[in-house]
């Protein structure tokens, strides 16, 4: 995404292995590019770097936009986020 967007740079994320924590990023909210939640998709204990996530350009929801990940409008997102655990298994139909 920064890759497209250069002025996201700002917050990008860094791992910091001595407190086990990420630093950087930004907050949830209308104007994240991943809208007010994100559910991350790993396989295994790799990041597979697609994610479910919600969208502040609700226009753009289920055209080719993103870099693979599934977008939703954030009222589905933050619903679905109360209700999946962390884990779930992920079936694409």
């Amino acid at each position: 995404m920064i890759d497209r967007e250069p002025e996201l740079e700002k917050y990008r994320t860094t791992y910091n292995r001595a407190t086990d924590t990420w630093v950087g990023g930004m907050e949830p909210g209308l104007l994240n590019p991943l809208g007010a939640r994100a559910h991350y998709i790993f396989q295994g204990n790799q990041d597979t770097l697609y994610r479910l996530h919600g969208s502040p350009e609700w226009w753009s929801i289920g055209k080719s936009v993103s870099s693979g990940c599934a977008r939703l409008i954030n009222q589905d997102v933050i619903d679905l986020f109360k209700r999946v655990r962390s884990g779930a298994e992920i079936v694409v139909r």
